[in-house]
């Protein structure tokens, strides 16, 4: 082997070294991708890594997931409301021990519910604290009750609550297959059980009677004569009213032109003693007729005087010939 040949093989080793040596040295010179990851990484990832938890984190989380876990199987499981009441009551003995127990209930505007039922709904009880009392739901539960139509509910901490409602006012009784109860202006059917002081109330039947109401006695109200002889009020086929009388008389009213045949009524009543006849029903249905139907005795009496009627008048032709 020559001593060139030798040289050459000497430089290929050293050529290989000093190239990987290039290469490395290539590979920390910055580039801008790699500067904008460092100043990315020294501005959001920085404090991340040299956040210290505070003392007890761990356990807190650990807590934390178990309480999530607790709830979340209690709900799937259908034991939803049962852990809420739970934990209200544990909130409220916590609340309470502090000085939150509520301790006075002022109630303003009860009249027909009483102060009881008003804290059931309301589900204030002796152990209830102001602080976990939410008052939006309060309200909501008092409104319910169909007595009340309005409800505010205020707290006044650490102690006192303060409670005002307003009532629907009973307006008539409503009845429905055999089932009579007292109904609001509105229609909402306040009891269905009809005390002795609202027994005065107009009584009006029929299904969907109790939502048209307030429109028919507002009209009938100006006929005087007629509402104070009526007993109830019939509403027949969702169209149109009839009126029984505590005579026994049955009126029957148009669906159309109300005012028109209350007026005619009135007018007959007035001028032929209509109502005070012995008859049965008065038909108004139709705008260019009155039609009257005559009690069974009043029938054959009427019948016997047509009789008698036509047997003189054969007699009268008789004798003149």
């Amino acid at each position: 082997m020559d001593v060139r040949e030798h040289l050459v093989r000497l430089r290929k080793p050293i050529a290989r070294r000093r190239n990987a040596a290039i290469a490395r040295l290539w590979a920390f010179v910055p580039t801008p991708a790699l500067l904008r990851w460092q100043r990315f990484s020294r501005r959001w990832l920085a404090p991340i890594l040299e956040f210290q938890p505070p003392r007890g984190a761990g356990a807190s989380a650990a807590a934390l997931l178990i309480l999530a876990a607790t709830t979340y199987g209690a709900v799937m499981g259908g034991h939803g409301p049962t852990v809420l009441a739970n934990l209200q009551a544990i909130g409220d003995a916590v609340a309470n021990a502090v000085g939150f127990r509520i301790s006075e209930v002022a109630l303003a505007g009860d009249h027909q519910v009483s102060r009881e039922e008003v804290l059931r709904r309301a589900g204030i009880t002796g152990e209830s604290s102001l602080l976990f009392l939410d008052a939006a739901r309060t309200r909501d539960r008092l409104l319910t009750d169909p007595w009340i139509a309005q409800a505010t509910v205020l707290k006044l901490y650490p102690s006192r609550l303060r409670i005002g409602i307003k009532e629907r006012r009973p307006y008539a009784l409503w009845q429905l297959d055999g089932q009579v109860s007292v109904i609001a202006a509105d229609g909402t059917v306040l009891d269905s059980f009809v005390p002795q002081r609202f027994a005065s109330l107009p009584l009006v039947v029929g299904r969907g009677a109790e939502h048209a109401a307030h429109a028919f006695l507002s009209l009938l109200s100006h006929y005087p004569d007629i509402a104070r002889r009526v007993d109830a009020l019939v509403l027949v086929a969702d169209r149109r009213w009839n009126l029984q009388l505590k005579s026994g008389v049955e009126v029957l009213l148009p669906e159309t032109a109300v005012e028109t045949a209350l007026q005619t009524l009135v007018d007959l009543d007035r001028d032929k003693k209509l109502l005070s006849r012995d008859i049965t029903a008065v038909d108004l249905r139709l705008v260019d007729r009155v039609t009257v139907r005559l009690s069974d005795a009043a029938a054959a009496a009427r019948e016997q005087a047509l009789k008698a009627a036509e047997k003189n008048k054969k007699k009268r032709k008789g004798g003149e010939a």
